[in-house]
């Protein structure tokens, strides 16, 4: 496990201020603010403090308001809504300055046996065929701000195999869909709850980017302003985030200073594991 890998960790251990009232340090990535996958696994890392062990995460439903200090740790307050029989709802609200920057709701339940079905992952080509993210980045990554550059290097915590890897510079548009395998960069521990936490750290990454694809745009651009506003995940089966996942996403509808994107992500062996959506602000700045 590399050292980035293990600040990631890091990152998602809460501390206790009372029952109910959590503390997390930030990171800062080069965005001006805090990246919204952190608040995402910090509120899933906070939320399950106050969760029977046997109960796991299957659903979580988040809004960002503000945007966050990414100099500053971030406050979470997690509440009881309801225990059930079989699941387990909370809400969690993440403050920054004495002002709520996020609101999250989650549900958890016992896992149980029942009838399956599943969409069927694309055929792609697999990670091993592909290049990383720190090889595609050689050519402009020293554009980017010294903060963000991690991300696109070797040592950066999640590694990123992109399948239709496009140079960010370029101004072609492209179709509305993007594939990437990901994966942490080391092995992690057992704790499945860990895992699907970091994978919703995870997913935020390559995902509103992809409505910018038909416009010939890229985050790279300086007139392009995106931020998300929310965010949706659903956990279906168990995975491990250190092993090979395929994030497929499409931006199905653009418009009115928003954008929409959805994502599924798959095992090597094809079994659709978890799927996400999320809308975003999508302006071009005046």
């Amino acid at each position: 496990m590399n050292k980035l890998l293990k600040d990631l960790i890091h990152l998602h251990e809460v501390e206790v201020i009372e029952q109910g009232l959590y503390r997390c340090h930030s990171q800062t990535l080069g965005f001006g603010h805090v990246f919204g996958g952190q608040v995402m696994g910090q509120a899933l890392a906070a939320a399950k403090q106050r969760v029977p062990s046997d109960r796991i995460l299957h659903s979580f439903h988040a809004y960002f308001l503000r945007a966050g200090d990414d100099t500053l740790p971030i406050v979470y307050r997690v509440e009881v809504m309801r225990d059930g029989g079989t699941y387990s709802a909370r809400r969690v609200e993440a403050i920054q300055k004495g002002q709520p920057i996020f609101y999250a709701t989650c549900s958890f339940k016992q896992p149980e046996e029942g009838l399956e079905y599943q969409a069927q992952m694309p055929q792609v080509p697999m990670p091993e065929t592909l290049q990383n993210q720190a090889q595609l980045a050689a050519p402009w990554r020293d554009k980017l701000p010294p903060s963000m550059q991690v991300l696109f290097s070797e040592e950066a915590a999640f590694e990123f195999r992109p399948v239709d890897a496009i140079d960010p510079r370029s101004q072609e548009k492209q179709e509305p869909t993007f594939a990437v395998w990901l994966k942490a960069n080391g092995q992690l521990s057992d704790d499945l709850r860990m895992h699907r936490y970091l994978l919703a750290y995870a997913s935020d990454f390559n995902f509103l980017t992809t409505a910018s694809r038909p416009h010939g745009l890229s985050f790279l651009d300086p007139q392009l302003n995106m931020a998300t506003i929310d965010h949706a995940m659903w956990f279906h089966r168990s995975f491990r985030v250190d092993e090979w996942l395929l994030y497929v996403v499409e931006n199905s509808s653009t418009g009115g200073g928003r954008a929409f994107v959805q994502g599924r992500f798959f095992t090597k062996e094809g079994l659709l594991v978890a799927q996400t959506t999320q809308e975003g602000v999508f302006r071009l700045r005046s």
